[in-house]
This record gives C-alpha cells, sequence and structure tokens, in this order.
C-alpha cells in the first residue's frame, strides 16, 4: 500500500537562501508590532479591565443562551459575554466595568436581577475591580516570562548554547508578532489569550527542536558540508512531518473558530496566526540564526568522533 506523501522525500529547497529576506521583514513585523501595541495597546476583556460576574441557573432545568444573549444586548451595557457552564442550565455573564463608579455595578446587576430572575435562580454575583485585573495582567506577564526562561534553561542543557540562543530568538519572535496580531485586530485578550500565547510557545518549540535534532544529527555525520547546505538539508528531511502537523492542527483550530462560538475567538484566532508565525520562525529565524552563531564551529570543537563520510559531497 502506497503512502500518501504530501512532501517528495527527495526535497532539496534551499531555505537558507531566503535567510536575506526573511530576517529584515521579520524585523519589521516585529517594530511594527511593538508600535502598535505602544500606540494602541491591546482590546483587554473583563478579566483585565474589571467588570461584574453573574452566574445563575435555568428554573426550567435547560438554559436558552440565545435567548439570553438577545436579552442582555436590550440592556445597553455594552460587550457582555454569556457562556453556558457546569451542569446543564447554568450560565454566566460578564459585564464590563460601567459608568457611574461604584454605584454603576450594583445598577446593572438591578437590571438583570430584573430581566432574568422570571426564568433563573442567581447563584453568584461578584464585582472584579481594577486592582484584581492588574494582579492578573502581572500574572499573566509573570508566566510568560518564567515559561521562556524555562525552555532557555532546557535547550541549554540539551544543545549548545547556539540552538538556546536561536531557539528562544524564535520564540521571541512569535510572541511578539502575537502581541502585535492582538493590537492590530483589537480581538479581545482575556485569560484565554494568555493560554494561546503559551501554547503558541509550545507549538514553536517543539517545531524548532525538532529541526535542532535533525541538525546536531547531520552536523556529526556531513562535516564537510557548508552550513548552510547542511541547514537545507535538515530542514528538507523534516518538512514533511513540519507541514503534516501544521496542516492537522490548523483544521483542527478551523472547527473551533466556526463552531467555537464567541466565547474561545480570541483563543483560535490566535492560535491559528501562531501555528503560521511558529512554522515560519522554526525554518526562516531559528535555524538561519546557527549560521551567525558560528554552530559548525562549536560542533566540531565539540566533536572528537571519527573521519568525515564522504557523503558530504553528493549532497552538494
Amino acid at each position: 500500500m502506497k503512502l500518501l506523501r504530501i512532501i517528495p522525500d527527495d526535497t532539496t529547497f534551499g531555505f537558507m537562501n531566503f535567510r536575506s529576506i526573511s530576517f529584515p521583514i521579520s524585523a519589521f513585523l516585529s517594530v511594527v508590532s511593538v508600535v502598535t501595541f505602544l500606540m494602541i495597546g491591546l482590546n483587554f476583556g473583563i478579566d483585565f479591565t474589571g467588570g461584574t460576574l453573574i452566574e445563575m441557573k435555568a428554573l426550567s432545568g435547560k438554559a436558552d443562551i440565545a435567548a439570553v444573549r438577545s436579552a442582555t444586548s436590550d440592556l445597553a451595557v455594552g460587550d457582555v459575554e454569556v457562556q453556558e457552564f457546569g451542569n446543564q442550565g447554568e450560565v454566566s455573564l460578564r459585564f464590563g466595568l460601567q459608568p457611574g463608579g461604584d454605584k454603576g455595578q450594583p445598577a446593572v446587576v438591578e437590571r438583570v436581577r430584573g430581566t432574568f430572575s422570571a426564568n433563573y435562580e442567581f447563584r453568584r454575583v461578584e464585582v472584579v475591580g481594577p486592582r484584581v485585573s492588574g494582579e492578573l495582567v502581572q500574572s499573566g506577564i509573570l508566566g510568560v516570562v518564567l515559561s521562556v526562561l524555562a525552555v532557555l534553561v532546557y535547550l541549554w542543557f540539551r544543545f549548545e548554547w547556539q540552538f538556546a540562543v536561536g531557539a528562544v530568538i524564535a520564540t521571541l519572535h512569535d510572541l511578539v508578532l502575537t502581541i502585535g496580531f492582538f493590537a492590530v485586530t483589537q480581538i479581545e485578550f482575556n485569560m484565554t489569550s494568555i493560554a494561546a500565547i503559551l501554547t503558541i510557545v509550545g507549538y514553536s518549540l517543539n517545531d524548532t527542536v525538532v529541526v535542532f535534532d535533525r541538525i546536531r544529527e547531520l552536523l556529526r555525520k556531513y562535516k564537510r558540508l557548508p552550513i548552510a547546505n547542511l541547514l537545507d538539508l535538515s530542514i528538507n528531511t523534516t518538512l514533511s512531518r513540519t507541514v503534516m502537523t501544521s496542516m492537522t492542527t490548523s483544521l483542527a483550530l478551523l472547527a473551533l473558530v466556526l463552531f467555537g462560538g464567541s466565547v474561545i475567538k480570541s483563543f483560535s484566532y490566535a492560535m491559528i496566526f501562531g501555528v503560521v508565525i511558529g512554522t515560519y520562525s522554526s525554518i526562516f529565524i531559528a535555524a538561519p540564526v546557527l549560521i551567525y552563531l558560528g554552530a559548525r564551529i562549536a560542533a566540531e570543537a565539540n566533536d572528537t568522533e571519527a573521519p568525515v563520510t564522504d557523503a558530504a559531497a553528493k549532497t552538494k
């Protein structure tokens, strides 16, 4: 039985020839992302700006989410997140901070009670202030920073330092562009967005480590092959796996975009963007960086194994 091959086994695409283009493009996009973030900022959701959380349960045992969304839009209280959770019939409502200071939040709660009290039992009412929201921002940033540092330490021990630096540069590239994506599109940035960013970091690093493993293997095998040719060979031999992983992940995320609803909209869109950027960075950022960091010289200095093979000549 013949296996499906999206990418031929004998692919010899010259990825390293594009490093003179990919680096300036990535640098430009990174600057645009930072400027957009500083000038426009993120569209923070209720998790970060503060607001009111109301949890209620349908007296009939089954909640009509469409009717609840329609009723909350008629309240004219701004953006409202309506989500079904827990057991059947339980619904959570999230309202942004209302004008009027401390008196504005109880007022919206009373309006919601007047609208839904006939059909729903109110289980929980909680007001999240700006102070709590600021702590969430700090916790989210700290989580991302610690994850990147942990990855740096792991890669430093698993590979030579050149590989660790290359992986971190690619990861920071993905983080900056993802934040820029949120700033440009103004998609709501909430706690699921933090989860998306951390997932993107993991996805990008997984792809990068696969390529790096092959590079390290071929560095010891083809000792006379120029480093640019060796990187191309490494990427081409892992290209089929990279494409298949990206395609299957994208199909799953596309289903979330189409059928997941507004609750996970920011997560779904960010993840699709992250899969594209993560795949791009592992090929056009992480690998070419090794040329400038002297990965070939470091490998030859650390490797005392036997003679050179003649296979390199056949791959030129």
